[in-house]
């Protein structure tokens, strides 16, 4: 596990202490379970944004000649 040190503001260390006293959790606990969630939340968002890009990049192709045979065959299975 990476180990790094980061800065807080004196209000931000307060919050983490009252939080961590309440919920009994260590404060380095509680910053690591903070970065899980950005993190997470900005993957989620990184792989929307590619889908989106992605969306209807085939919508001009010509060499399919009937994509509805082509979809059908995908749900025999």
């Amino acid at each position: 596990m990476l180990k790094t040190e980061i800065n807080l503001s004196e209000q931000i260390e307060n919050a983490l202490d009252e939080i961590s006293q309440r919920t009994g959790k260590p404060v380095s606990e509680l910053i690591h379970e903070a970065i899980e969630v950005f993190v997470s939340e900005n993957q989620q968002i990184n792989r929307r944004a590619l889908m989106q890009k992605a969306r209807g990049i085939w919508a001009d192709r010509q060499d399919f000649k009937d994509i509805e045979n082509i979809r059908e065959e995908w749900n025999r299975f």
